[in-house]
């Protein structure tokens, strides 16, 4: 199982969480989140060892600006979380690793990702809010069963030391990864090191299982 953590931008804090040496780290270029990263010192991000894949997470921007913050933090993801169709998502691809995210609930209709397939690299599966991103809040997990599209997925969403092993117990076959945020913080945008590490320990006993 992958381990993204994502939210960051502390420079300290982003160089604590790299020393747990998650497989994504995650930055969020959305202005009206708690967790915006503005402009992250660029020899911080460079400093991030290659193994540990840099994401840049959108909702809704433009073309222009995301090739353009791909260029300055060398990012190796973009994560979109806004209304992006199939096309534009594409259009990244030559450049990075695409996920695309949406909100689940109960009657969420599965076949709206049909034409995302071959158009994205990964899905990335959030609980349904009325804003964007670190709400805290999960969905009912047992609703994965319903996807059956090959595109591997990343769970977020409410996702905290008290259900991580409920998410451990998710037997999907295209379950990626986990996508650790607003229950792993201090104070938005600042993560609890200690109970990421927790977290990790918990994740990696499963994975050598």
């Amino acid at each position: 199982m992958k381990i993204k953590v994502c939210g960051l931008k502390d420079p300290e804090n982003i160089k604590a969480v790299t020393a747990l040496a998650p497989d994504y780290i995650g930055f969020i270029f959305y202005g009206p989140s708690p967790r915006f990263a503005d402009s992250p010192d660029a020899d911080i991000l460079a400093q991030i060892p290659s193994q540990i894949k840099k994401a840049a997470v959108f909702v809704n921007e433009n073309e222009e600006n995301i090739h353009k913050l791909i260029d300055k933090y060398n990012f190796d993801v973009v994560q979109l979380h806004g209304d992006e169709r199939p096309e534009f998502c594409d259009s990244f691809r030559s450049r990075v690793k695409v996920f695309k995210a949406f909100g689940l609930g109960n009657d969420f209709d599965f076949k709206r990702l049909n034409n995302y397939v071959n158009k994205v690299d990964y899905f990335l599966f959030d609980a349904k809010t009325d804003i964007y991103g670190g709400s805290g809040k999960t969905f009912d997990w047992s609703i994965l069963e319903r996807y059956h599209l090959d595109v591997p997925f990343f769970l977020s969403g409410g996702i905290s030391l008290e259900n991580l092993d409920e998410v451990k117990n998710i037997s999907h076959p295209h379950f990626y990864g986990v996508d650790l945020n607003s229950r792993f913080e201090i104070a938005p945008g600042l993560k609890n090191i200690t109970q990421l590490e927790k977290a990790f320990d918990m994740i990696k006993q499963t994975t050598c299982k």
